[in-house]
């Protein structure tokens, strides 16, 4: 096991390659998804990414409401994350990442879709079969790993909000929705509807079949915490024989986490699945105030702490996929 501060890589730099062929399964949503698979494909093209499918906002909300479909907006940039590094590859990138802005002054039926959403949905009602849809998206753009969605139908995440609190309910009043939660700030009491929705048996196999298991970065309520809410994704993780992996976020104190530092974010995992143990937890320094307090945090789900520079140098809260792919490529190898 590798401890202590990892190497920075400039990210101007060169990763080498990594020859092992770790089969990897990353699990997560939204942007935070994104940046772990920008990293993994630098090391494997043994890599299948399970991606949520609650949400309900934007484009994937209207495709959603409209044609009772999954929700195909995180699916599409963890395939755009995966997209093979050639001129052929990133065009059709570009093409699934467009959206279409309606001329002023006229409310365009495609206004704010994304084309990739479309292409998406397309594929899944010519198809009749989510799974083989994403595959015939990734064969598009040359996708180095699979993408898959962790549930069979559309989810729905609830939670109680503390700031709406009142006598009568003393926990705050329920949100229901991936979009509106997200903006509400210290969540609590936090749900999938329906509870016990069939997960994708595909991803359920390629949990069980990884040699690591990646879980995070991303928004923690609605993109990393619903994976171990969903009954069979959640015995998988806890069974599985694949070492796991948590990625902390750079910004701890977003939004959706009001109020919470990096070690209530590990206490929110133990309460939510407490059956549920982690080898190592991958955090930046800058996001950890109080080190003794994580540490403490990290021990009580099983695991070892490695900090690693993994952020950019512009020193935004965003991963750098170069410095995130080193100090993934030192954990894997040393284990």
């Amino acid at each position: 096991m590798y401890t202590g501060i990892l190497p920075i890589i400039p990210a101007a730099g060169r990763l080498p390659a990594f020859e092992s062929g770790v089969r990897v399964t990353a699990l997560g949503g939204g942007h935070g998804l994104s940046a772990s698979l920008s990293a993994l494909r630098l090391l494997t093209s043994n890599l299948t990414a399970v991606v949520t499918v609650a949400d309900d906002g934007g484009s994937s909300g209207r495709l959603r409401d409209e044609l009772g479909v999954l929700p195909p907006g995180d699916l599409r940039m963890a395939l755009a994350a995966l997209c093979d590094d050639t001129d052929w590859g990133r065009t059709w990138r570009d093409v699934m990442q467009h959206r279409f802005t309606s001329r002023e002054g006229v409310a365009g039926s495609l206004d704010n879709h994304a084309l990739g959403n479309l292409l998406i949905v397309t594929l899944w009602e010519l198809l009749g079969d989510t799974v083989a849809g994403l595959r015939w998206a990734g064969a598009l753009l040359g996708a180095r790993g699979e993408v898959l969605p962790m549930a069979s139908v559309p989810l729905t995440i609830e939670g109680e909000v503390k700031s709406t609190a009142d006598s009568l309910h003393p926990n705050g009043h329920v949100i229901s929705g991936q979009a509106r939660l997200a903006k509400a700030g210290e969540v609590s009491n936090v749900r999938l509807v329906p509870q016990d929705a069939p997960a994708c048996a595909e991803a359920v196999a390629a949990i069980h079949a990884a040699d690591w298991v990646v879980l995070g970065p991303g928004s923690w309520y609605t993109s990393v915490l619903p994976h171990l809410l969903l009954p069979e994704l959640r015995t998988a993780l806890c069974t599985t024989t694949a070492k796991r992996l948590l990625t902390m976020n750079l910004d701890v104190d977003d939004q959706e986490a009001a109020g919470m530092d990096a070690a209530d974010h590990l206490k929110v995992i133990s309460r939510y699945a407490p059956e549920f143990g982690v080898d190592v937890v991958l955090a930046d320094p800058v996001s950890v105030a109080d080190v003794d307090g994580f540490t403490e945090a990290a021990a009580m789900i099983g695991a070892e702490v490695v900090f690693g520079k993994v952020g950019n140098s512009a020193g935004k809260p965003v991963h750098d996929p170069l410095r995130l792919a080193a100090a993934y490529r030192d954990i894997f190898g040393d284990n």
